[in-house]
């Protein structure tokens, strides 16, 4: 199974459960509002301004050519492979912008998480991701970070070796399959340092934050207005970190906190989404058409007695397995949006306990992970996953510290941890980074940055919201009591008015708002 820090945005990744299941599931979830009766403030414009570094004129300074591609405008900006050597290599960074309904105050930028999800996707669904008063006065930018998508893309795993990395067993029970977890979780840095080692040393976040600095200038900004989520949340903190007097209006919504190491990361997840697993139990156990029987503690067992089960008794599906590592993982996928995740993943575990029909889990999963038909994935967000995560977060482990890690999680998160802590390995001797990550983050100066934070989010818990607000100079916690990975749009009249207020008039909610 491929995680450890769910991809905060819209799929997942073996050895690292990703930070992405907003992106993709954003654009289905996303309900638009009426109409805002705010009155819009203009953008303050920043009382400083910084040259560019020496170096960086001619990136700031470029001219592009927008074209038309389909409701949106699109265009590509160079920005240096390297910032401490901007004459060298380049690459290019696909860039959209969807127009304001109305006249615009400025452009506010956008990203759906992952690390790997494109915020050029993302962006062209402007009319679902913000309300239309925001829509109204915006215009909806999005920017492929380096090495994702459409911005010049690495290519490392091949079709199958993501399969493989999906469908290995992490709760093993031999040695045998603890050697098949160790030779598995290199196969991501073997594969990008073969064939991508140039680019993916330079693909860590500051970076990508640097990168959105020149974009906003090439897109005529003076300050930086943004709308992050998940891992998105990271990338905006990263920023305000660098160009805290850049700041415009920012929201950060589902926190991906920057102080926490890849093992922190991880038991945080791990208990979060066993949060999450009980709850959907919970709300099975309600419901007629749930296929296990008894209290909710009942249904939560037996739903980790049948992912057991196909340890030993997978499942054929045409010439794919659902076997544990793979049923886990698409459980583990359904668990971001209760309002229509929780209805298809009971109907997929009905199939599988009633029938022995494993073909509508898989076809779940493969939604999440963008899985064609014919078993070729969509996007390089796999590739880019591991890529950006294991150089923002580099982390050795040895087999010895996953097995006791493993051991001591299956104890905190019965149906998550001891995977989750096996997925440790897949950072263990990445390609190193140039230089070392941000990782102490007060954006001292900034504008206030408005954090806001779901009480049981499974992908990013809610402490790390409170842990980024506090930790910020200028910045209030905007909270929704639920469950749900991120809050803006996804259900509370609270959270969106506040956001939406925020965005248009700069005003930001009271201290301590809880909303339902």
């Amino acid at each position: 199974m491929r995680w450890s820090v769910t991809r905060t945005g819209g799929g997942g990744s073996r050895s690292t459960a990703r930070l992405l299941l907003t992106g993709a599931m954003a654009l289905v979830l996303a309900a638009c509002g009426a109409a805002s009766s705010v009155e819009v403030a203009p953008i303050p414009v920043p009382s400083v301004s910084s040259a560019p570094a020496t170096g960086l004129d001619v990136f700031y300074g470029q001219e592009v050519t927008w074209k038309n591609c389909g409701d949106a405008d699109c265009t590509t900006v160079k920005v240096p492979l390297d910032y401490a050597n901007p004459g060298g290599s380049t690459l290019k960074l696909a860039v959209t912008r969807v127009r304001a309904t109305g006249k615009a105050i400025g452009s506010l930028f956008v990203n759906p998480g992952g690390p790997g999800g494109s915020a050029f996707d993302y962006a062209k669904a402007a009319s679902l991701i913000v309300s239309p008063s925001v829509h109204e006065a915006y215009d909806v930018v999005g920017v492929d970070p380096r090495g994702v998508q459409k911005s010049d893309p690495i290519g490392c795993l091949s079709d199958a070796q993501v399969d493989e990395l999906i469908a290995v067993d992490t709760t093993p029970d031999s040695a045998d399959e603890e050697a098949l977890i160790v030779s598995t979780s290199k196969e991501p840095a073997l594969a990008c340092e073969q064939k991508a080692d140039s680019v993916v040393r330079f693909m860590g976040t500051v970076n990508a934050a640097r990168d959105l600095d020149i974009v906003r200038s090439v897109v005529g900004d003076t300050s930086f207005n943004y709308l992050g989520k998940s891992y998105g949340t990271y990338l905006g903190a990263v920023y305000a970190e660098l160009f805290p007097t850049r700041v415009g209006r920012m929201v950060l919504d589902g926190v991906l906190p920057a102080d926490l190491d890849l093992t922190e990361l991880s038991l945080g997840q791990a208990k979060a989404f066993e949060v999450a697993f009980n709850d959907f139990a919970h709300d099975c156990s309600e419901q007629d058409d749930c296929p296990f029987e008894g209290s909710a503690s009942d249904v939560a067992q037996r739903i980790r007695d049948t992912l057991t089960d196909l340890d030993a008794n997978p499942i054929e599906v045409g010439g794919r397995s659902l076997n544990e590592g793979v049923a886990t993982y698409a459980v583990l996928s359904y668990l971001y949006f209760p309002p229509s995740d929780y209805p298809r993943l009971r109907e997929a575990l009905a199939r599988v306990v009633n029938e022995r029909d494993g073909t509508r889990l898989l076809d779940l999963l493969d939604e999440r992970i963008s899985r064609g038909p014919d078993g070729r994935y969509l996007d390089n967000s796999t590739d880019a996953f591991y890529a950006v995560t294991c150089a923002d977060r580099p982390s050795q482990v040895t087999v010895e510290q996953a097995r006791a890690l493993a051991s001591e999680w299956s104890v905190q998160a019965p149906t998550f941890g001891e995977s989750l802590a096996w997925g440790l390995l897949v950072c263990n001797d990445w390609p190193q980074a140039p230089e070392p990550p941000i990782t102490s983050i007060t954006a001292a100066g900034s504008a206030p940055i408005l954090v806001v934070s779901t009480t049981h989010d499974p992908a990013t818990p809610y402490e790390w919201g409170e842990r980024l607000a506090g930790q910020l100079d200028n910045a209030v916690l905007l909270s929704w009591d639920g469950y749900n990975h991120t809050a803006y749009l996804e259900g509370s009249d609270c959270v969106t008015d506040a956001v939406d207020e925020y965005l248009l008039a700069g005003t930001m909610p009271k201290e301590g708002l809880v909303c339902n």
